[in-house]
């Protein structure tokens, strides 16, 4: 991932990681694992505007009684990935309200908010916990507490990969630059060629165009006053029959039309698992 993350984060974050000998395993899905991490880089960019250095530090943690009633998970062995910035900082307000959905301190149009009640659902999902330790004016450091796997590690399961027809094209519109990373570079090894846009007014330019475009892939929460719903809906005034796959998360739900979909769009919840997406993908497109 390192590479990956010093690309997103640009030159002016110096990038750290501090490994540890002897990691115990841990079992989750690891591509959920890359984006909180990529997620909890990008937010501690954001911190520091003016440049700054993100330590990515890993570590085996015994979780004794006194230390899970604070941390509110429950005792045992852990494995931590902690993301460390040198920048503004969160006051206790702000920590206390860090993982709700929605919750942004980022100016109207930068963002959804939704970033760290990904990672939060992801933590939870996989048995773990996430913790925040940030002095404004000094720093955060981010923690996920990952529970200690006592089996092997497992093989990973390979599927054959069919790929797509010549010239099929996918808009991406997502404002999130994390998940776009993500669902293009599954596009791209499924063979599509992709277009990204990172709100609605631009996702329509594209659409509105002659380009061809077998798929909007939007999410539902986007900045700039249009929805992935009223993005899809405008959409098709122009394109009819185009095939909508929406990305949201369980806070969004209600804006996708309470469940009243149109024959030829979709939902996927997120988070979601790499392959599925690409499953998914895959049969919208060759319906």
């Amino acid at each position: 991932m390192e590479d990956l993350i010093r690309r997103t984060v640009g030159p002016a974050i110096h990038i750290e990681t501090v490994g540890t000998a002897g990691l115990w395993t841990t079992l989750v899905d690891p591509p959920q694992l890359e984006n909180a991490l990529l997620n909890l880089c990008i937010n501690a960019r954001d911190a520091m505007p003016d440049g700054g250095r993100i330590t990515i530090e890993t570590a085996n943690r015994w979780i004794d009684d006194a230390a899970a009633k604070t941390h509110d998970m429950p005792p045992g062995q852990y494995v931590s990935m902690s993301v460390t910035d040198t920048g503004t900082g969160m006051t206790p307000d702000v920590i206390a309200k860090a993982f709700d959905p929605f919750f942004t301190t980022k100016p109207l149009g930068q963002g959804t908010g939704l970033g760290l009640s990904m990672i939060y659902g992801f933590a939870k999902q996989s048995d773990g916990q996430v913790r925040i330790y940030s002095e404004v004016g000094i720093g955060t450091t981010m923690s996920i507490y990952l529970p200690r796997h006592m089996g092997e590690a497992e093989a990973p399961i390979t599927r054959p990969v069919e790929r797509a027809g010549d010239g099929e094209c996918v808009l991406v519109v997502d404002d999130e630059p994390t998940v776009r990373m993500l669902v293009t570079d599954v596009l791209a090894e499924l063979g599509y060629t992709s277009i990204e846009a990172a709100d609605a007014k631009a996702g329509l330019l594209v659409l509105q165009s002659d380009a061809r475009i077998d798929l909007l892939v939007t999410d539902i929460g986007l900045p700039g006053g249009m929805n992935g719903r009223q993005l899809a809906d405008a959409a098709r005034a122009r394109r009819p029959d185009l095939k909508v796959l929406f990305i949201t998360g369980y806070a969004e739900n209600a804006l996708v039309g309470n469940g009243r979909l149109v024959p030829g769009m979709t939902v996927l919840t997120k988070p979601f698992a790499v392959d599925v997406l690409g499953a998914r993908i895959q049969e919208m497109i060759s319906r």
